[in-house]
């Protein structure tokens, strides 16, 4: 009897320290501190991923947002909503705009004193309020998500529509915002707290363990890099450097500098899933495609015009969460106006780039440096023993001719037995046709593709 009572006494121990050591709660916490963008998307990718692998029995995320990019908000909420635990969110003043979708996708809202949640109407780079066929995504959004985690969907969709009145609560013509009290009162919110530890307290985790997101330098490397500012600036190193090393072929450092900028620009593009393979190589054959036009099929043509349009083309589509031409969003409100937002950022990147290039290469390739010039200023005089270009050939302008070689654009003309150096001033000539000389500029025959009669 004796041994059996310790038996039990001894398993009575064992249930106990077992039950106590399971009776603490895991928690993942992870925080949103700046505008929705690529860089947030990752860090909850990140955040969902982990606290899946480590079994965390909640996910708790602190979020301070006056908004951001409604794709980048839309992949979140996705995130939030099919996240294998509970997900929470302590609103530590902000949720505005894109921040008042992520919050309502968590199933519990806890909102720090003085906070604000709401305004989430869409609008563009001025802050201007969209059309309403850009509100009427945003809508769906609000209300649906609201709904699956059992929110009032009217208020949600007060929050984007200034139409919708509800008695007491919002009034018509006004976008709906609650402070941390109204959301409490109108069910919005479980509860008011100082910081992450109180609204564990409150959703009932006396007991818990804290695991912190904890990005690597890698992690934050990648998420500076796909900062839509930072894009811009790597963008116009790309197309600066080309520029750069077409007008100056061989000094090297300018087709460095736009080959580290593309590899900065596509390499954490490719890594956050948003860069396909086909999207690169369309933005490598659209650079050799310019590189031919330049310096193999000169004269601006096919070449040149793909190549410019698969560049520009590959640096919109590595900008947008899309799976081959299928993009994640509504195509009656996202589609086009997402595509247009990246083209514009694109297109802007490029001309600033183009100017900046132009800029330079004044500055740099005719500027007095300590090395002398990349460009060579010597002037050539006859004092020197240098001879200008013989002047007489101003007699065959207007004389016919046919072309020796192939001409792109430059290359050899024949007129009564004699071989001339020429160029053409339209296009490609080839070789035996027909030829006028049109005129003689800076000593160089300029000739015309005779029309047969």
């Amino acid at each position: 009897m004796r041994v059996k009572s310790i038996f039990i006494i001894l398993a009575c121990c064992l249930l106990y320290c077992f039950g106590s050591a399971q009776s603490s709660h895991q928690v993942y916490y992870f925080t949103i501190d700046d505008n929705i963008a690529k860089p947030a998307v990752r860090k909850t990718e990140k955040a969902v991923k982990e606290a899946t692998e480590q079994k965390a029995d909640y996910l708790l995320l602190e979020l301070n947002t006056f908004g951001g990019e409604l794709d980048a908000a839309d992949k979140i909420r996705t995130l939030l909503l099919n996240a294998p635990m509970p997900t929470m969110v302590f609103i530590n003043n902000n949720a505005a705009s894109a921040g008042a979708l992520i919050s309502i996708a968590c199933d519990s809202i806890y909102m720090a004193s003085g906070s604000s949640i709401g305004a989430a109407s869409v609008v563009n780079q001025e802050g201007e309020v969209m059309p309403d066929k850009y509100q009427s995504y945003m809508r769906s959004l609000m209300r649906t998500t609201a709904e699956k985690n059992g929110r009032n969907p009217d208020i949600a969709q007060a929050m984007v529509d200034p139409d919708i009145a509800i008695p007491g609560v919002s009034e018509k013509g006004k976008v709906l915002t609650f402070t941390t009290e109204e959301a409490i009162k109108q069910g919005f919110c479980e509860g008011m707290a100082a910081d992450k530890g109180e609204v564990l307290r409150q959703a009932g985790l006396e007991d818990y363990s804290l695991t912190e997101q904890n990005l690597s330098w890698i992690d934050k490397l990648i998420l500076f890099l796909v900062n839509p500012v930072v894009s811009s600036i790597l963008i116009m190193c790309i197309v600066g450097g080309i520029y750069f090393e077409l007008q100056a072929p061989g000094l090297g450092l300018p087709i460095i500098i736009a080959i580290t900028a593309a590899l900065l620009y596509f390499a954490p593009h490719y890594l956050e899933g948003l860069a396909q393979h086909w999207e690169i190589l369309l933005f490598i054959i659209g650079v050799v495609l310019l590189f031919l036009e330049f310096f193999v099929i000169p004269g601006f043509g096919v070449a040149g015009v793909s190549g410019i349009v698969l560049i520009v083309g590959a640096l919109v589509l590595t900008m947008i969460f899309n799976v081959g031409f299928h993009f994640h969003f509504n195509p009656d409100f996202n589609g086009a106006y997402e595509v247009a937002k990246n083209l514009v950022i694109v297109m802007f990147s490029i001309v600033a780039g183009f100017f900046l290039a132009l800029w330079l290469c004044k500055k740099v390739i005719t500027a007095q440096t300590r090395f002398g010039t990349v460009a060579l200023n010597t002037e050539l005089t006859a004092d020197k023993g240098f001879i200008a270009q013989d002047m007489q050939l101003q007699h065959l302008v207007g004389r016919d001719g046919i072309t020796a070689t192939f001409m792109r654009p430059a290359g050899k003309i024949e007129i009564d037995g004699d071989l001339y150096d020429a160029t053409s001033e339209y296009g490609l000539i080839d070789k035996g046709c027909p030829v006028t000389v049109v005129k003689f500029e800076n000593a160089q025959l300029v000739v015309h593709k005779k029309d047969n009669d």
